[in-house]
């Protein structure tokens, strides 16, 4: 079955089948399910296409998902990163964003630098 664009799995319950669309996690799942009228245990395979279009209906009228969701984050970044507030700067760097320490376990966002592991002895270069 495909919602948005998104292949979504025919053996898992429509509740977690539609937390795969990027957007919809478990609280908007169940609140989408309730608009549709549609039960959340049945699975998704045996959804009728009536119920497909009323929940393809509301998760295009009310919810940003997948690419306008993902573009309209990229925007509030570069915003900004325009204005050169303290957020912005820090995703200029490259660095956490959301008050994290930074002396140790920073690795992901600074893109798995380590450089505390190295022997004093520098590498001897073969001609």
């Amino acid at each position: 079955m495909r919602l948005s664009g998104i292949n979504i799995p025919d053996d898992k319950r429509i509740e977690i089948a539609l937390t795969y669309i990027y957007g919809i996690g478990k609280s908007s799942a169940i609140k989408i399910l309730k608009k549709a009228e549609v039960d959340f245990n049945r699975r998704s395979r045996d959804l009728t296409s009536d119920e497909v279009k009323k929940i393809q209906d509301i998760l295009e009228k009310e919810y940003k998902i997948e690419g306008e969701l993902r573009q309209k984050i990229k925007q509030d970044i570069n915003r900004l990163k325009e204005i050169k507030c303290y957020r912005g700067v820090r995703h200029i760097k490259h660095l956490p964003v959301r008050g994290q320490r930074t002396k140790t376990n920073s690795r992901t966002v600074r893109g798995n630098v380590r450089k505390t592991g190295l022997s004093g002895r520098r590498k001897v270069e073969i001609k």
